[in-house]
């Protein structure tokens, strides 16, 4: 009792002191007669009346900002050292709703509010944890470090992935332009100019650009699986194989190129697809794992694939991706066999005008009726054009031109006739004049 006598009375006369100071405009001694009533109340671990100071300074009339930022970052420090998860989430929620609203500590609320989320999160409240983080819109923040603010942002689209909101994470992942990854951080220390905002250094626990980078492509990953969008998924891999620290280490590489050739066999195709793959063709490293290199290869060749012997081949190696990477699944490997169906019939409309279905379901390895269908949903996705005659069983892969494309067509044909005829006429008349020189000589 006497300890809490001699606390009182010492807080009582900082008390005077810091009036005295505030109402004298003295920001130095108000801010320190302020850090000074925390740090009595932190030594003799008076945690309610430290919370209860904090409030009463905070909304003593005239308050300097000078002093609620000093006291904020001085109470901050000692969140770690409370005895307890109740005694910390207490001392958290005072400062937060000292600091809600001023925009002098927003980046101090926000590494609050950060705090209490993870804290949440470790009880297992992901959802209260997930909203609670959604109250802070960091990109607004002027004076906040720009690898403080992706790392906050990425932290929010996580806990909307862990809580399977995909609409918000989405929407959230948009705050983050994939450029600010390959900035020049070098570049950008730049001088700041009178009246700008001087941008803080961000904390030690925060990571580098690259190792968010990382982070940020891993969770496209993971939200770009629930659609299947394995074209999305193969360009975040290629992204992460880009960066320097993977591509100097042959452990970190080779797993991240075997899932971008398999996402790559994975996609639809569309003139991305096929750039990537060329691209991914002609990589150096790809010789490293020659499985994959043939695969990729027998999909740039214009030749029909056997599904059952290309399954037979890669089935086992398919099966290990889907333990290791957990991704790969039942769907993935119906969807394989779709895009191998897929390539066959875009070779075959390659070397044929016309073929019947029976011959052409011969050459897919399929039903007739299974053929017919998979052609029809290619016609009608636009990924190729063709007609189909049901009652003599044909399939025509020509596109039947209108007035315009003929004419266009002869006209064309009549220019390189013309030029022919104008070259010939040239050279006839060269050596004509040749003729006559040697005549005359």
């Amino acid at each position: 009792m006497a300890n809490t006598g001699n606390l009182d009375a010492a807080i009582e006369q900082l008390l005077n002191v810091e009036k005295q100071m505030r109402l004298a405009g003295d920001v130095a001694g108000t801010r320190k007669a302020v850090t000074d009533i925390l740090q009595l109340c932190f030594d003799a671990r008076a945690w309610k009346t430290l919370n209860d100071q904090i409030i009463v300074l905070s909304k003593r009339r005239g308050q300097l900002k000078q002093a609620v930022t000093a006291m904020v970052q001085q109470a901050m420090q000692y969140i770690d050292e409370t005895p307890d998860v109740e005694t910390r989430i207490e001392l958290i929620k005072t400062l937060n709703s000292v600091s809600a609203g001023k925009i002098y500590v927003e980046i101090e609320r926000a590494r609050l509010i950060k705090k209490l989320a993870k804290i949440k999160e470790e009880q297992g409240l992901i959802a209260e944890a997930a909203d609670l983080m959604q109250e802070i819109a960091v990109e607004t923040f002027g004076a906040m470090a720009k690898t403080e603010k992706i790392a906050f942002i990425l932290e929010q689209v996580r806990l909307c992935l862990d809580r399977q909101d995909y609409v918000r994470a989405q929407i959230l992942s948009r705050k983050i332009s994939p450029r600010v990854f390959d900035a020049d951080a070098s570049k950008e220390k730049k001088k700041p100019k009178e009246g700008d905002n001087v941008v803080g250094e961000a904390p030690a626990d925060i990571p580098s650009l690259l190792e968010l980078k990382r982070i940020y492509y891993e969770l496209m990953i993971r939200y770009y699986s629930h659609n299947n969008d394995y074209l999305e998924i193969c360009r975040c891999y290629k992204s992460i194989y880009e960066i320097p620290s993977v591509k100097e280490n042959p452990a970190d590489w080779i797993p991240i190129l075997r899932k971008i050739c398999w996402y790559l066999v994975l996609s639809p195709h569309d003139p991305m697809q096929s750039s990537l793959l060329n691209s991914t063709l002609e990589d150096k490293n790809l010789s490293e794992i020659p499985n994959f290199k043939l695969l990729l290869k027998q999909l740039v060749t214009m030749e029909v694939i056997q599904w059952t012997n290309l399954w037979d081949t890669y089935k086992n190696e398919f099966e290990n991706e889907k333990i290791s990477g957990k991704s790969l699944g039942e769907k993935a490997a119906d969807d394989l066999r779709q895009r191998i169906i897929e390539h066959n019939i875009l070779v075959v409309s390659k070397y044929y005008a016309r073929i019947t279905l029976k011959r052409l379901a011969e050459l897919l390895c399929l039903s007739v009726q299974e053929a017919e269908k998979h052609l029809s949903d290619m016609v009608v996705s636009k990924a190729l054009v063709a007609k189909i005659d049901r009652p003599m069983g044909v399939v025509c892969f020509q596109t039947a031109k209108d007035s315009n494309d003929i004419l266009n067509s002869w006209a064309a044909n009549l220019e390189k006739l013309l030029d022919l005829v104008e070259k010939s006429c040239h050279q006839i008349h060269k050596e004509t004049m040749v003729h006559k020189a040697v005549l005359k000589v």
